[in-house]
C-alpha cells in the first residue's frame, strides 16, 4: 500500500525534509510514504485568502491520485491516540486501495477538499506550523506501523 501525503508547498526547510525522510524510510513490508507536493498560490495584499484556498483545494484534488481512499487533515477530523491509529492504519492496510493524506496550506482547506473526501483527521487541537505537519504525520504513521508489527518503537506504557 502507497501512502501518499499530498500538500501545499515547496522548498521545506531541510530538517523538514530530513524528518518527514527518516520516518518514510523506516516502512517496509508493502507500505510505502511518498510526498507528493503541489504549488502553493501567489499571496499578495490583494490576493483575498478565500480565493487562495480555493485554488489550493483545487490543485490538491488534481494531484490525489486516482483510485486513492482520500483522508483530509482537517481541525474538524477525528483524534486518535497512538494505538487507535495503529488499528485504523490497519483498517486502510487492507482495504485494497493506496491513501492520499490532504494537507492545505497555512488557512486551511477550502470546502471543496472537505466535501470530497472519505474521512477528516485531526492530529492536535492545538495550531501547529505548516511544515511541521509533515514530519508529526510521518513519525505517527510510522509509530502506528511499529504498533502493528511488534516493534519496539513504540513503549508508551513500558516502564
Amino acid at each position: 500500500m502507497r501512502i501518499n501525503l499530498v500538500a501545499v508547498g515547496r522548498r521545506m526547510p531541510d530538517w523538514v525534509d530530513r524528518g518527514f525522510s527518516e520516518y518514510a524510510k523506516r516502512l517496509s513490508k508493502g507500505v510505502s510514504l511518498e510526498l507528493i507536493e503541489v504549488e502553493s498560490p501567489r499571496r499578495g495584499n490583494k490576493s483575498p485568502s478565500n480565493q487562495v484556498v480555493q485554488e489550493e483545494g483545487e490543485r490538491l484534488l488534481q494531484a490525489v491520485p486516482k483510485g486513492s481512499y482520500q483522508i483530509a487533515l482537517d481541525q474538524t477530523g477525528r483524534c486518535y491516540d497512538s494505538e487507535t491509529l495503529a488499528g485504523a492504519l490497519s483498517t486502510w492496510m487492507h482495504m485494497g486501495r493506496d491513501i492520499a493524506l490532504i494537507i492545505g496550506g497555512p488557512e486551511g482547506l477550502s470546502a471543496q477538499v472537505l466535501s470530497a473526501v472519505d474521512a477528516k483527521w485531526s492530529l492536535s487541537s492545538l495550531t501547529l506550523a505548516h511544515p511541521l505537519v509533515r514530519v508529526i504525520l510521518a513519525e505517527q504513521l510510522y509509530r502506528s506501523y511499529a504498533i502493528l508489527e511488534g516493534l519496539p518503537y513504540h513503549r508508551a506504557g513500558k516502564v
